[in-house]
């Protein structure tokens, strides 16, 4: 069992997967969109070091079932079951009640411009933005509460919804998995011992281009209350 000694443990994968394993990533996964205070924790950095891992933490939850890519399976869909009942208490969330965010003041956990961002993000891609948004630090935290605020069609809604989270699930869990093995076998480099180059790596790639968005655009016009 892992013990809470910084802050910086709050950004770290592998703390949260030595200190609560399966049910703690779960747990994650859904806060990072169904508590919409999550977009500061570790998504994708979390599900592909979990890959790396995962033959080990359903072994100490289950026990294995002696094969690699059914425990890696089994992983990446409970993960995907925790991201879909995460969106959709973040759409449920943004139905109804989701125009009050828009006058609510900012917080340490709540930034409004996050949301203006996810809404403009909604309205270049349409509904295709809840698949893209599950690849995307912050937006996907938001892009069910807007979807939910523009009301749109729940059955349309839980569809996407489903195609976002298996896809961000099983990409980036086996990724982590057999690229893990891929070093190991061909390299002799274990991706273990590297897991601060890793995160920092994925942070930088799936941050870059919503940092860049958000601080070097122009912002739209916003009108005083959005309905």
């Amino acid at each position: 069992m892992e013990h809470f000694e910084s802050w910086k443990d709050l950004l770290n994968p592998e703390f949260y997967i030595k200190m609560g394993g399966f049910w703690l990533i779960l747990f994650i996964i859904f806060a990072e969109t169904g508590l919409f205070v999550g977009f500061f924790l570790p998504g994708d950095s979390l599900l592909f070091i979990s890959g790396i891992y995962a033959v080990k933490i359903i072994d100490t939850t289950f026990g294995t079932t002696g094969s690699d890519f059914l425990d890696t399976s089994i992983l990446a869909t409970a993960v995907a079951i925790a991201a879909i009942i995460g969106n959709e208490v973040g759409y449920w969330f943004g139905y109804k009640s989701g125009p009050l965010l828009y006058e609510r003041k900012d917080t340490f956990l709540f930034k409004k411009k996050y949301l203006f961002k996810a809404h403009d993000f909604f309205e270049d891609h349409g509904t295709v933005a809840v698949i893209l948004a599950r690849f995307l630090p912050i937006v996907r935290t938001f892009a069910p509460i807007v979807a939910g605020i523009v009301k749109m069609d729940k059955k349309k809604f839980f569809y996407y919804n489903i195609i976002g989270a298996f896809s961000w699930s099983f990409i980036m869990i086996f990724a982590g998995h057999y690229l893990d093995k891929l070093f190991m076998d061909q390299f002799g480099i274990d991706l273990k011992k590297k897991l601060e180059i890793i995160v920092l790596v994925i942070v930088l790639v799936t941050t870059l281009p919503i940092v860049i968005k958000f601080f070097f655009t122009k912002d739209k016009e916003r009108p005083a209350k959005i309905d």
